[in-house]
């Protein structure tokens, strides 16, 4: 293969023209054990808050949730359950294992990690857990990173995100200034025939660009929506309002990098 990939092995190569397509991949979870420990670990963290018990497999449990908490109580189930999964000291390494090479392949081996996994939950008709049409670049991420979408349940139609193909979000945010003052709800409805709701089953993980826009709608399915998300970016790439050491943390620095961070030249060099 020629061109910008062609020093990647074949299958790094095609990985990148795929993602470039169209800004995101769906992949298989580089690892099913790692994605089942996480899925038990939100059922049995649900269960406790609801003082339920874990009946049939994690996955029917989570997709029945809405039968037992109601959108009054919903936000604080997914703190408690938030703040569990990320209290847990093998969460973090779990999460990055779902996916490692190919967060490898799309961005480079020196990552830098958000701090805390996101954890969103989406009941049936439930109006208040909406995320708005919006690009996460525009509040202050930087325009490098790329998140790492997992769901604990199958996702598909309004149970799952939507996003913008690249071509149509190209255009759209090029005349962003001529909609200024418009809400998110009218801007939903300009593009509402052109964005795409993705199909992610469970066993599989999105990575996507969040420089398009993407968001949510009320869930219409007769189900709860669980996904994690988490936003990863090379550690020597330029960061937005969101710092290495406050919002990221550094997962792998190479002895290279590392000794090139921390060189000072000898005193004298510098006069």
């Amino acid at each position: 293969m020629t061109g910008r990939w062609s020093f990647l092995s074949d299958d790094e190569a095609r990985l990148c023209q795929d993602f470039m397509e169209t800004r995101y991949v769906v992949r298989d979870a580089e690892s099913g054990e790692d994605l089942a420990a996480i899925q038990a670990m939100a059922a049995r963290l649900a269960a406790g808050v609801l003082d339920l018990a874990v009946s049939g497999s994690a996955q029917d449990f989570l997709d029945g949730i809405h039968r037992h908490v109601d959108p009054s109580r919903l936000n604080a189930l997914r703190q408690t359950v938030y703040r569990g999964l990320n209290d847990d000291p093998e969460f973090r390494r779990r999460y990055y294992r779902l996916a490692a090479r190919t967060l490898s392949a799309l961005i480079g081996n020196e990552l830098a990690m958000q701090r805390r996994v996101n954890l969103s939950i989406q009941l049936p008709d439930d109006e208040s857990s909406l995320l708005p049409v919006h690009a996460d670049v525009w509040s202050g991420d930087s325009p490098f990173e790329l998140v790492l979408w997992v769901p604990l349940v199958d996702c598909f139609g309004s149970k799952s995100m939507f996003i913008m193909p690249p071509a149509e979000d190209e255009r759209l945010q090029a005349d962003m200034a001529a909609r200024s003052g418009q809400s998110a709800e009218a801007l939903f409805q300009a593009i509402a025939d052109q964005v795409i709701f993705l199909d992610i089953r469970y066993g599989s993980v999105l990575i996507f660009s969040q420089n398009l826009m993407h968001g949510n709608r009320v869930n219409r399915v007769p189900q709860t929506r669980w996904s994690l998300n988490c936003r990863f970016k090379a550690v020597l790439s330029p960061y937005g309002d969101k710092r290495l050491g406050e919002f990221f943390e550094p997962l792998v620095i190479r002895p290279a990098s590392y000794l090139g961070m921390t060189y000072r030249l000898p005193d004298g060099f510098d006069d």
